[in-house]
């Protein structure tokens, strides 16, 4: 049911999550954020200046080609009338050539209006710096030779697949091909063909454990019907030919992350997932992975053990195969996207309660999720995940 007091938390949560990079607590429900209400302001206009993206680390130059997809077996949860359950779908990829394609646009401008809108950080930052933000993809560049482990991520409660660029592109030139998905009317910053902007109508609607699972659920259907999609060649052609279906993994921000565990659960493709800082809102997460790997990444005040409101503790004891357990010291719910390492450019304050700067945010979230796929799609040994090390102190290991 919608409430007044459920729409000004789902505001306060959103305008804390790019002005002050990051909030402690990893809930998808909106009413459970109020507490970051008035915390901090924004005084004045921030930078203008385009900022940059961090530049890849793997050898390939990247792709990008974006897919709307429609399920018309499936009726849409949140707006029955629509046409189908539908989808946006960034696929970066390993390209051929290095500059090959149009640099492609971080976000519209009409996305980015909207995003800063909802965050109260309009006319503090332009939505053409936001939207202007540069890239290390191109647009349609054709895709390298061979075969790649395919990854999907979905992104956080209300947020835009735009959140994780960072991490897609930088494992794209690694050797993946990562399709990241926008779940139609969960977003607000999303524009679909033909200059379509759908409202979040789940941000208005959901509001309690139970409605959160309906979330993770309905997510996981959409990623096994990406994976149909991505590995049909009569569909997407050189896309599927470049795909590997016998290496996917999937991962997700908080509710997306909760996504990744309940796809592997419902879809045995899925061979190995993490979540980064969500919890799983689902009474039997972690159940159904049989041996296959997971890994959890959170932020240190709200998901180490004992730590109140998390239901990782649970989902942990039915996990049965690989398992990491990770809290990174510093961090907030948003240091796994790409909020911190723009905020920095931007010039925008940093939450003091997570003090973690963007670009230790990036590498420690790179690391380790490349880490995590490359030993369980690829078979490649990683000793960064066999326990702490010097390089990283932030990273603690929680029940080995």
């Amino acid at each position: 049911m919608t409430t007044r007091s459920h729409r000004v938390a789902l505001a306060a949560l959103l305008t804390c999550a790019l002005a002050v990079p990051l909030l402690g607590a990893a809930p998808a429900t909106a009413s459970q954020q109020a507490p970051a209400q008035a915390k901090y302001s924004v005084p004045g206009t921030r930078s203008t200046s385009a900022p940059e993206l961090p530049r890849p680390a793997g050898q390939h130059p990247v792709g990008r080609r974006a897919l709307h997809l429609v399920d018309r077996h499936r009726t849409d949860p949140w707006v029955p009338t629509a046409r189908g359950r539908e989808l946006l779908v960034t696929v970066s990829y390993p390209a051929r050539r290095a500059g090959d394609g149009a640099p492609v646009a971080y976000m519209t401008t009409d996305e980015a209006r909207l995003l800063l809108e909802a965050r109260g950080l309009a006319g503090v930052v332009p939505a053409e710096t936001l939207a202007g933000t540069r890239t290390h993809a191109r647009v349609g560049a054709a895709p390298a030779r061979g075969r790649f482990p395919l990854v999907l991520l979905s992104p956080g409660f209300g947020m835009p697949r735009a959140t994780l660029t960072s991490l897609a592109d930088d494992l794209a030139s690694r050797g993946y091909v990562v399709a990241a998905v926008d779940h139609a009317y969960e977003s607000l910053a999303t524009e679909f063909p033909g200059g379509r902007v759908m409202p979040c109508v789940a941000c208005e609607e959901v509001d309690g454990r139970d409605e959160s699972g309906a979330v993770v659920r309905g997510r996981a259907a959409d990623l096994s019907f990406v994976i149909d999609e991505l590995t049909d060649r009569r569909r997407t052609g050189a896309l599927a030919r470049v795909i590997d279906p016998r290496r996917i993994g999937a991962a997700g921000h908080s509710i997306g992350g909760a996504t990744a565990a309940a796809t592997m659960a419902a879809d045995r493709r899925v061979r190995a997932g993490v979540d980064l800082d969500g919890d799983f809102f689902v009474d039997d997460a972690g159940s159904g992975l049989g041996r296959r790997p997971f890994m959890m990444v959170g932020a240190a005040n709200t998901h180490s053990p004992g730590s109140d409101g998390t239901d990782w503790a649970g989902a942990w004891d039915r996990l049965h195969g690989w398992k990491r357990w990770l809290t990174v010291e510093g961090a907030g719910h948003f240091s796994f996207t790409d909020f911190p390492w723009l905020g920095d450019r931007l010039g925008l304050p940093t939450d003091p309660e997570a003090p973690l700067s963007g670009e230790r945010s990036w590498y420690v979230t790179r690391d380790y999720v490349h880490a995590f796929f490359d030993r369980h799609l690829r078979g490649i040994p990683q000793p960064l995940l066999d326990g702490p090390t010097a390089s990283r102190p932030e990273v603690e290991f929680h029940r080995p």
